[in-house]
């Protein structure tokens, strides 16, 4: 056990050191801090959260920060704090309690728990005394304390009943019945699709507020050509890159917005939102031939290059708030605008003004979140540009919000994915040596970690994203150099986070799957398994997907039947509920109807032909390299094969596309 302020230096989490110098003396996370408290006789505090959360920095300033909380947390608990995007197999396995004590989740976190680990009570955040109905933080620890004194029978006895609903609900995946039928990937994406158009309301999305970016929903609409289906999602990312979820004077996504209509956004910005919001605009734009979306993307990613960009990595977040104020940095009002403007026409100023529809009053607290006027282009006008350089200038003079710094492997690789799969040559110089980086930085003494300050091993979906955009970087280059890291890392993921008997050509059906963290942690009374979609992909979709395209692009047959068997343990699930697994739906095409395109030699005309496409459950192999698709095949021509038939090999890009037609990886 260390007490955050002993250990400040080895921190590598801004939300950690934001605590530090609280007067609750809070521990890291560890077996020793369990120890601690079961020699103590005392329950745990645990308090999850992270950098960019708003009511995070509500509940420590209201809480955390007051001394008489402080010493009730100190002489009666075992007060621990975590950050959940450094310890994201902690915050699952404490999210799903809290979801079932309170029936819904969020940050900051608040679970107590007994020295061995299992919760018996959870919740978010706490006012400091009752208020709106919700029970003050101060009267629930006293009541808290006085039933661990006097009724302690009762705390444990809910601890049992707890753990044994939570046991059930972070491995839902060995639950469920077995599948023995066909898996009809086609009948099920129309399911999904017809799940999803009910979904998108007259403000575009999904669902109502809080409103969040799905990219995964827009990648499964992408597969029709219905004017359903193509006009949810033109309208779907037109409102996300139009309105206030986008920052059009600072560039990228917000994390979700707060209402109904994508105009007031929760301010914080994830390094994880953007990749995956750049990758789903970049494929849109490819899909659809909208240049515009191409636009969002690379404007997106220029916005990660500015901001985000360390000497190692990416860093993970920015902050909702600035001078202690959410969104200060965003906001304008018209008097601001004129006074940044001050040199320019009263016709530039009104022509500012309406683009970016800055009004008095504005909807936010008095002041305007920029969004673009209807029909504006994204890009600014030639005629504008000028001004709107003066007002970023202009921006960057107020207080800016903090940053995260440390460099989350699974993020990091989904960022290398979307500069790798952008077309533009300059990020995909920068995702190559972003992998190169990740390689050294995150992986040390034959261990791979989740971040580079090395304090926590890292995820399945740390590792399975690695791999993800590895064979990006191989469709890429056609080097070795790739599918040898990505070969690396798969058995790395494989040796430590498979439960079972591994699967293989002559026993297919064993196994149980991923667990979502590694057989290294030892400080979880639980293994969680993750197999629903969350703000990113659940491990068990990013697995399937990963191991799959690796799979492909070298026949590794002992991938493709550890992919396959992760469809198969799904299988109920696809066919019933696919709207709660988009990402695994998609995973499976790669596992089950995955297509090879081998261009031997350089890619050429025909290669470039493919990347420039939206093909789903396809992968590019071209180079000279080892891979046996490439032996005994000739330059300059392209094989499309599928469960190991090949089409006759063809030399013109209009003989590609009839080959590609007969796949179910086209798009019309």
């Amino acid at each position: 056990m260390a007490l955050l302020r002993d250990v400040r230096n080895e921190l590598g989490s801004s939300y950690l050191l934001d605590h530090v110098d609280n007067p609750v003396m809070w521990r890291t996370w560890d077996v020793d801090a369990l120890e601690e408290a079961r020699l103590s006789d005392r329950p745990i505090f645990l308090s999850v959260g992270y950098a960019a959360c708003h009511w995070c920095h509500v509940m420590a300033h209201e809480s955390f920060e007051d001394e008489s909380v402080a010493k009730i947390l100190n002489d009666f608990f075992v007060p621990i704090k975590v950050d959940r995007e450094e310890r994201p197999d902690v915050d699952a396995l404490y999210m799903a309690a809290t979801q079932l004590v309170s029936g819904h989740g969020g940050w900051p976190m608040s679970v107590f728990l007994l020295p061995d680990g299992r919760p018996f009570m959870a919740g978010t955040y706490y006012p400091p005394t009752d208020r709106g109905g919700q029970v003050g933080f101060t009267r629930l620890l006293a009541a808290l304390h006085d039933a661990w004194v006097n009724q302690r029978e009762l705390i444990e006895r809910q601890a049992d009943e707890l753990s044994s609903a939570l046991s059930r609900e972070v491995h839902f995946v060995d639950h469920l019945a077995p599948f023995h039928d066909t898996i009809n990937l086609s009948e099920i994406r129309q399911r999904l699709r017809d799940e999803l158009v009910k979904q998108v309301d007259d403000d575009a999305g999904f669902g109502n507020a809080p409103k969040f970016p799905r990219p995964s929903y827009v990648d499964a609409l992408l597969e029709f050509d219905d004017e359903i289906s193509r006009d949810a999602v033109s309208r779907t990312l037109d409102a996300m890159s139009r309105r206030g979820l986008y920052d059009h004077f600072g560039g990228g996504f917000a994390r979700y917005s707060v209402d109904g209509d994508w105009h007031v956004p929760h301010f914080e910005k994830m390094l994880s939102d953007q990749a995956l919001l750049a990758r789903c605009y970049l494929r849109a734009s490819r899909v659809t031939n909208n240049s515009s979306w191409r636009e969002v993307a690379l404007d997106t990613l220029t916005f990660v290059e500015r901001a985000l960009r360390l000497p190692l990595g990416y860093a993970s977040s920015l902050d909702a708030d600035a001078a202690g104020m959410e969104g200060s940095h965003i906001t304008w009002t018209p008097a601001e605008v004129r006074a940044a403007l001050a040199g320019f026409s009263d016709d530039v100023i009104g022509a500012v003004l309406t683009r970016w529809r800055i009004e008095d009053p504005g909807a936010f607290e008095g002041r305007s979140i920029p969004r673009l006027h209807d029909g504006a282009p994204f890009l600014t006008p030639p005629a504008l540009r000028e001004a709107h350089e003066a007002l970023i200038a202009a921006r960057q003079l107020r207080v800016q919000p903090s940053r995260d710094e440390k460099i989350i492997l699974e993020w990091n690789a989904m960022l290398a994915s979307a500069f790798l799969t952008s077309g533009a040559e300059k990020f995909e110089h920068r995702g190559l040596d972003l992998l190169r980086s990740l390689q050294a930085t995150h992986f040390h003494d034959a261990t791979w970690w989740r971040t580079e300050h090395r304090r926590a091993h890292a995820t399945a979906s740390d590792l399975a994203w690695l791999v993800d955009a590895t064979v990006d970087a191989f469709e890429l280059t056609g080097d070795d150099e790739w599918l040898d890291l990505a070969h690396g890392v798969a058995q790395y993921l494989v040796e430590h986070f498979w439960d079972g008997t591994v699967p293989n050509d002559i026993e297919p059906h064993v196994g149980a799957g991923f667990f979502a963290q590694s057989d290294l942690v030892s400080d979880l009374s639980a293994r969680p398994k993750d197999i629903f979609d969350g703000a990113t992909p659940s491990s068990h979709a990013a697995c399937t997907r990963a191991l799959s395209r690796l799979a492909l692009c070298d026949a590794t047959t002992s991938l493709l039947v550890i992919a396959q068997r992760l469809v198969e343990l799904a299988g109920s699930l696809l066919v019933s509920h696919p709207g709660a697994v988009v990402d695994l739906v998609a995973a499976a095409g790669y596992a089950l109807e995955g297509v090879e395109v081998v261009i031997p030699g350089d890619q050429g005309a025909l290669g470039n032909h493919v990347r420039s496409m939206a093909m789903s459950r396809t992968v590019v192999i071209t180079g000279s390299g080892h891979s046996p698709l490439l032996e005994d095949r000739n330059e300059g021509w392209a094989y499309v094969c599928r469960a190991g038939v090949c089409e006759l090999p063809v030399a013109s890009i209009e003989a590609l596309d009839s080959d590609l037609r007969k796949t179910a990886a086209w798009h019309s």
